[in-house]
């Protein structure tokens, strides 16, 4: 991925491959790396992917929300210079997305969100975080995936210090109750871009059910799951997901 990473002006992102370009939005927790099975994939199926490192504890603290990020990413698809784009978004990245979608609909040509925030999370649940408890986190951490050997040691530690870490923490828990504030529920319906909506079946942070509310909710989506998945489909099974997102972007010729 290194070769890939570009610096330019305020904005840092991976980019590879040419032709329509489907920009990744990472997590709260997440980051670039965590799309590595896409980002390998699609640039040689016609598209260039970019994933851009979202200023999620670089802002100031009036600007740590959902509308603030949504803003950001405008504001770097207009620095590509990119007309239209597919936005793919997974946990909170999911939720820009969808807000990116509300306010700039001629922006996007396809939304694809999985594990997605904006309707409703535990996230680490109502005792996160627990600052100085390594246990505590690695079990959190672990809950994210059906498989918790991927929550690998190195994953741990990034999410340990970023709980450790006092102002990270303060943003983190402005970041929860913006997403809570920014709920989508009455935005859904009026969101008429198409829409490919890839879960979990087993994710515990955003449940089954969050995903069956927003194919009811959004007028043009199609819902795929994928079993013995936990919250990051695209980290524990790689090929399944660029699978069905190749199908979906095949079938609405995208």
């Amino acid at each position: 991925m290194d070769k890939h990473y570009k610096k330019e002006g305020k904005y840092s992102y991976f980019e590879a491959g040419e032709g329509t370009p489907i920009v990744i939005l990472h997590g709260l927790m997440g980051g670039l790396s965590n799309f590595d099975g896409v980002a390998q994939y699609f640039p040689s199926k016609g598209y260039k992917v970019v994933i851009p490192d979202l200023p999620i504890y670089t802002q100031s603290i009036l600007k740590t929300n959902v509308k603030s990020f949504a803003k950001y990413v405008k504001d770097f698809i207009a620095f590509k210079g990119f007309d239209k784009v597919i936005l793919l978004g997974n946990s909170l990245g999911g939720h820009i997305a969808l807000y990116h979608t509300k306010l700039y609909p001629e922006k996007v040509s396809g939304l694809v969100i999985t594990g997605s925030s904006g309707l409703y999370e535990s996230a680490m649940g109502d005792s996160y975080p627990r600052r100085g408890d390594y246990e505590y986190i690695r079990r959190k951490a672990e809950e994210v995936f059906y498989d918790p050997k991927i929550a690998t040691p190195d994953l741990i530690d990034e999410v340990y210090a970023t709980a450790n870490d006092r102002i990270k923490l303060i943003k983190t828990l402005t970041i929860a109750k913006s997403a809570i504030r920014h709920n989508m529920a009455k935005d859904l319906p009026k969101m008429t871009v198409d829409t490919c909506i890839i879960w979990g079946k087993n994710d515990t942070v955003t449940p089954p059910n969050v995903a069956e509310e927003f194919d009811k909710l959004l007028p043009n989506s199609t819902l795929y799951w994928i079993d013995k998945c936990g919250h990051a489909a695209m980290m524990e099974h790689p090929q399944e997901f660029n699978g069905i997102l190749e199908e979906w972007l095949t079938k609405k010729n995208l």
